[in-house]
């Protein structure tokens, strides 16, 4: 289900950082941390590749059901584009953000996966860049332009989970 309204100017939510970016870069300085300075997961068991490559098929399937339904609802996912409609069905019906999620769960994986210590704790500031950089402006743009609709939808779904 999604809803609309239109403009007559187009108007976007003036994010930050593109969130993939964020991730990525968490990441990418976690290859180089443990490069420069290994700091190994403890064990490089069966059961910690399995738990990463869990995540990391989560991710994928969490945010490529994003991706379907914005295409379904003919709006990008894109956040420097205008949003032509509020999408809240599929996984928006548990999260305001299951894109975030998803990316967050595939860093997560890749540094069990790869035994990386440095992603955990490089994981919090891309989380915060995205909560203020991203969210924040994302959450004031889709109230000026979806108003009380998405304060409804504000009102019942959590930001995260």
């Amino acid at each position: 289900m999604t809803q609309s309204r239109t403009t007559d100017r187009p108007e976007t939510a003036g994010v930050l950082v593109a969130p993939p970016i964020a991730f990525g870069g968490a990441f990418a300085l976690a290859l180089v941390l443990q490069f420069v300075r290994p700091w190994p997961i403890a064990s490089h068991t069966l059961a910690a590749r399995v738990a990463g490559g869990v995540l990391i098929a989560a991710g994928l399937a969490l945010s490529g059901l994003v991706m379907r339904h914005f295409a379904r609802a003919d709006t990008p996912v894109i956040p420097w584009q205008e949003t032509r409609h509020l999408v809240v069905s599929g996984p928006y019906r548990f999260s305001r953000n299951p894109d975030y999620v998803g990316q967050t769960l595939i860093v997560a994986g890749l540094g069990l996966l790869l035994r990386n210590l440095w992603v955990l704790p490089l994981l919090v500031p891309a989380l915060l860049l995205v909560r203020y950089g991203v969210i924040a402006r994302e959450e004031r743009y889709l109230e000026r332009r979806f108003g009380d609709d998405y304060r409804r939808f504000r009102s019942r779904v959590r930001r995260w989970l």
